[in-house]
């Protein structure tokens, strides 16, 4: 495959730069591959994993909270309101604030149940991500 660059940018950071061959995402429509030289497009994303796939096979996972990703011919962009490697996540926070939006959920006279269904699935998110440098 035709090794193309992704960038993932949140608003305080560069998070990753570099040559990829292929990379899955969560789009607003549903799940999605990119290859070089995908269709041109511009869509929202979901709280979910992005997988990427590097010239020498090897993958990694980074967790991304929302935005948007924009793909150009061989250059592909992700803005991400949020985006952590696998390092950077701690494993036992992400535990506990999965914890704590699950008591939420059940308790929807205190909370608003969106908010708590998105942090869970953060949380859900960051935990995936976290356990995949093990």
């Amino acid at each position: 495959m035709t090794p193309y660059l992704l960038e993932i940018v949140t608003p305080e950071r560069l998070v990753f730069s570099g040559q990829v061959t292929f990379v899955s995402v969560m789009a607003a429509e549903g799940a999605m591959g990119i290859a070089a030289h995908h269709m041109p497009l511009v869509t929202t994303l979901q709280i979910a994993p992005v997988k990427i796939q590097f010239p020498d096979a090897k993958e990694e996972l980074v967790a991304v909270s929302g935005g948007f990703i924009e793909i150009h011919g061989t250059k592909v962009t992700i803005l991400a309101e949020t985006a952590e490697l696998p390092e950077e996540i701690d494993i036992d926070r992400a535990f506990r604030a999965k914890e704590r939006a699950e008591q939420r959920l059940a308790d929807r006279s205190e909370y608003d149940f969106k908010r708590a269904e998105l942090a869970l699935r953060r949380a859900l998110t960051r935990i995936e991500v976290g356990r995949s440098r093990e």
